[in-house]
């Protein structure tokens, strides 16, 4: 009987291997999967594409691309990985390293164009990242807190004291920015601590407010997976913000969206992206469904390419650049890891009509090469001079470029 039992057992077991097999064998043939990016699918339309960083050369200016009457140059290098840029009273250039967990001062004295070398005028504070400056003070964010400092005459800073406590810990974006509102309030962005889920902290996908003195700190606005670039319109005093979309769901969804930031609202994520299409991937929200909870969020004013991950914003006020660029927007666009073919790795422009948004505008391209395989700058910072040019912060060759313009 066990000798019976035992062929049987043989046999079956050939029996699973050979239908296993013919099914592997049989897969090739069933149909191929639609072309395009189809939401209710989730990381299999997702693909990695890494642009292998190039060393920065002087050459390399050559390929970048402006609209006529504007040029480039390089204004100050090997600084390791500048992220966030602010200008003092006297010209000078704030940069916060958070790699270094610093902040360096970068002065042009003799008007060329170029910075000195650098000098450190904060270091310790682990990770440091945002930086706002405000009446003869300098607001500066760790992943879990705020200082202030005081800038003294003569440009250095003095010693930091603790302003903010205990925000949420860092997670997948540590990185937290802060600005100065037209209310004389600080306005601090605590991005999500996953890719998509539901957070048990409150703060986290938030954009805080909290009054100069550190007290009064609350929830402005919610539902924004990652607004590191966020500024207020020079004419209307709205507020705009650019927020990243979640990864792995395809090349080209969800899009970056930029959003008009209301007190009190709630922007969608982890639950919608863009126009307020549901995300397919996650779970149902708590005590309501999935279409219920959409209804209730605010879609996006403008959407921009998956992926290509806005990091600095800055309204531009100044007037050495042709008229029509006043009150626009710029945004640095850091680029893509995970699409193909790579995006962003270029400053956009965000054409604004009598205070409303009307389309982006590729303003400066060219980081990308050998089609789309390479590059040499991940943008991070922009920021405007009182001369009226722009700075870009590139973080991974550690260049910050100026743009002027001339008639």
């Amino acid at each position: 009987m066990l000798s019976l039992l035992s062929r049987w057992s043989r046999a079956l077991l050939l029996l699973t291997l050979a239908c296993a097999s013919c099914s592997e064998r049989q897969s090739p043939a069933q149909p191929p999967p639609p072309e395009g990016p189809n939401p209710q699918e989730d990381t299999a339309l997702s693909n990695v594409l890494r642009p292998e960083r190039q060393v920065f050369r002087p050459e390399l200016l050559q390929n970048l691309t402006l609209p006529p009457g504007f040029a480039v140059s390089v204004f100050a290098q090997d600084l390791g990985a500048p992220r966030m840029m602010a200008e003092g009273p006297d010209g000078s250039l704030y940069v916060t390293r958070p790699k270094q967990s610093d902040v360096v001062r970068l002065r042009d004295t003799n008007g060329d164009g170029r910075a000195e070398a650098p000098s450190v005028v904060l270091s310790g504070l682990k990770d440091v990242h945002g930086l706002a400056l405000h009446q003869g003070r300098a607001y500066v964010a760790t992943p879990t807190q705020v200082h202030v400092v005081e800038v003294l005459g003569d440009g250095s800073w003095g010693s930091p004291q603790l302003l903010v406590d205990r925000l949420p810990d860092g997670g997948q974006h540590a990185n937290r920015t802060l600005a100065v509102g037209p209310d004389g309030k600080l306005y601090l962005s605590v991005g999500s601590s996953c890719n998509a889920c539901d957070e048990t902290n409150e703060e986290h996908a938030t954009l805080l407010r909290v009054n100069l003195d550190g007290k009064g700190r609350e929830i402005f606005a919610r539902g924004l997976r990652n607004t590191i670039g966020f500024g207020w319109h020079p004419q209307s005093g709205e507020l705009w913000g650019m927020d990243h979309g979640s990864d792995h769901r395809g090349d080209d969804i969800p899009p970056e969206e930029l959003n008009r930031l209301v007190q009190g609202k709630d922007y969608g994520w982890p639950y919608a992206f863009g126009q307020q299409q549901p995300d397919p991937v996650i779970d149902e929200p708590k005590n309501m469904t999935k279409a219920e909870y959409v209804a209730k969020t605010e879609p996006a004013v403008l959407t921009y390419p998956a992926h290509s991950a806005p990091i600095g914003m800055v309204f531009y006020t100044g007037v050495a650049f042709p008229a029509e660029y006043q009150g626009d927007a710029f945004v640095a666009m850091r680029g893509s890891w995970n699409r193909k073919p790579a995006t962003g790795y270029k400053l956009v422009r965000i054409d604004f009509n009598g205070g409303q948004p009307q389309r982006f505008e590729d303003f400066m391209t060219g980081f990308l090469l050998e089609e789309g395989r390479a590059h040499f700058g991940r943008l991070a910072g922009v920021t405007q001079t009182r001369d009226g040019a722009l700075l870009l912060g590139d973080d991974t060759n550690g260049v910050i470029y100026r743009i002027t313009y001339k008639n």
